[in-house]
């Protein structure tokens, strides 16, 4: 009797051993650590992920992304414009980044034979009013040391003898179209290729001291680099910094061009708006040889309110509703005017006539494309939009709060600077100085 006690005793032992020690194994299997981790496979999180690759070749890298692929969001919806960098004033991020930028994406997409047409872009003036700023954006395009030049509208019309103008236009060859879902796919293939490991369907949900919780598991790391586009704010919050700032989402819809799509073919800009950072109706000729109009800059309602009530948030948006009444009642940065302009753009007609001021023999045949959201960076306090590109570091940790347009275009000298923050050889003194300048009214 006392030996099958005994045996039981011992068997039982070895079954808690054995669970032990698979509970142990599951446990390891589910931690992964990392030197460094990036929340967010856009393309800067991407570019980050190559230039850290670059840098410190022998480092464990990883990317979480929540998506079952990359190009779901902002990279993959863009208008696949590589621009050439004459709208920024000098002293700025973009300044510093889009020409290099322009120059290094054309360079990867012909080492990695994807698509690029180098077609060209012009600004145009609608009316005498707009000159003036031709000759600002002329002169800014000159200190950023961009390829621009002031033609006469003859010469326009050899261009393109559809193409109106009032007097004289920008012309600048460096502007051009890539494939922005191809880039990003190929990014992801180069990032796996040099050992960087990329996590798809795992989303971020919180972090205690060097850990990161997902839906999946658990992941340790030495540095993170927040790339997370839309929800960049959010996880800067939970970091517990940048508690001033919070992100708006505006929607950009276009409008493809059922007629000729040799009608033109060069990116036709009106001239911009300066006191907002949006660029209005414009043509753009895509690599597949489309012609579409827009983008639309309505502030959406939630954060992924690309179309109907898909992704629905409804805490979202009532924060979001939150901050854009206080915005249109204040008519800060002249958001309320800016309200009124973009409301009639919900009307297909109304952005068929802004085509056709930019245009002859443009035909009444567009058809809706799908939309992309722009995350744009508001100052809680100042009530202003941060114009520029907007970093902050932590401790252990590195957040990229504003990346708009023109980031997939800079984005490979921008990975380099982000990186340049993590490993402490450059201080955010230009975005200051840019953050000063935007309260007081001058826009990049």
């Amino acid at each position: 009797m006392l030996f099958v006690k005994m045996f039981v005793f011992y068997i039982n032992m070895i079954k808690m051993y054995e669970l032990l020690l698979f509970r142990g194994v599951k446990v390891q299997e589910n931690v992964k650590n990392y030197d460094y981790l990036i929340i967010g496979a856009g393309v800067i999180g991407l570019t980050i992920s190559l230039e850290l690759r670059k840098r410190h070749p022998n480092s464990t890298i990883a990317i979480l992304e929540k998506e079952t692929n990359v190009a779901f969001h902002a990279s993959g919806r863009n208008s696949g414009v590589l621009h050439a960098g004459f709208y920024y004033t000098s002293d700025s991020l973009k300044a510093k980044f889009t020409a290099i930028g322009n120059k290094k994406m054309k360079e990867f997409c012909k080492e990695h034979n994807l698509k690029l047409k180098e077609c060209g872009k012009v600004v145009i003036a609608k009316n005498k009013s707009e000159i003036n700023t031709i000759h600002e954006l002329y002169k800014r395009g000159l200190k950023n040391g961009v390829d621009v030049k002031i033609i006469s509208k003859k010469e326009l019309k050899e261009i393109n003898k559809d193409i109106k103008t009032v007097d004289i236009a920008l012309y600048s060859p460096s502007t051009a179209s890539i494939d922005p879902k191809e880039v990003m796919y190929k990014l992801r293939e180069v990032a796996e290729n040099k050992k960087i490991e990329i996590f798809l369907n795992t989303s971020y949900n919180s972090h205690k001291d060097n850990t990161v919780y997902t839906n999946n598991r658990e992941f340790k790391f030495k540095h993170l680099v927040n790339c997370a586009g839309l929800y960049a704010d959010k996880i800067a919050h939970n970091f517990n910094i940048a508690h001033n700032y919070t992100l708006i989402p505006f929607k950009g819809i276009y409008l493809k061009y059922n007629g000729d799509p040799n009608l033109v073919n060069i990116h036709v800009y009106p001239v911009p708006n300066l006191k907002n950072p949006f660029l209005g109706v414009h043509f753009t000729k895509t690599v597949d040889n489309e012609l579409k109009i827009g983008p639309t800059s309505m502030a959406a309602f939630w954060r992924e309110n690309y179309h109907g009530v898909k992704n629905f948030n409804i805490s979202e948006m009532v924060e979001i509703l939150s901050q854009t009444s206080k915005l249109f009642v204040l008519n800060s940065f002249g958001f309320r005017d800016l309200a009124f302009e973009e409301f009639k753009k919900y009307n297909p007609a109304f952005m068929i006539e802004e085509a056709e001021s930019l245009l002859d023999n443009v035909e009444n045949d567009f058809i809706s494309k799908p939309a992309g959201i722009r995350a744009q960076l508001l100052n809680k306090t100042t009530k202003e939009l941060i114009m520029d590109f907007k970093v902050e570091k932590a401790k252990n940790s590195t957040h990229v709060l504003n990346a708009i347009s023109p980031a997939f275009t800079s984005s490979f000298p921008f990975a380099e600077h982000v990186v340049n923050i993590i490993e402490n050889k450059v201080e955010n003194k230009v975005e200051n100085k840019v953050e000063n300048k935007v309260k007081n009214k001058e826009v990049l």
